[in-house]
């Protein structure tokens, strides 16, 4: 069976033990989303740095992890500011489908 979108976004609400979560304290969950995507992009970097940019199992496996902790950071804004993860994924699809249509996808900026 698979884990939908909001499914996991509860599973992941029910883990969160922070100072200030219960007042919708955002800081704990916005800082760490930006240390966690760092800890994604030092993966590849050392992949470069260190294996010619090549990614094996077991990086892969480490990444793998880190994407799983940027997930929950993710899940865990959303869920401060009472927005569904399916609701956030499809408007960003929508965005990315209109801006494919209009050909503007390789543009830059918000409002395109």
């Amino acid at each position: 069976m698979a884990l939908s979108i909001n499914d996991y976004q509860e599973r992941a609400h029910e883990t969160a033990d922070y100072l200030g979560m219960e007042n919708g304290d955002y800081r704990y969950p916005v800082m760490g989303l930006s240390e966690e995507a760092g800890e994604v992009s030092g993966k590849f970097a050392k992949a470069v740095r260190d294996s010619n940019g090549i990614i094996d199992g077991e990086r892969r496996e480490a990444i793998k992890k880190e994407l799983g902790d940027v997930c929950w950071f993710v899940a865990e804004i959303a869920t401060i500011l009472d927005l569904k993860l399916e609701d956030v994924m499809q408007g960003n699809l929508d965005k990315l489908a209109s801006r494919k249509a209009r050909g503007v996808i390789h543009g830059s900026g918000d409002n395109r």
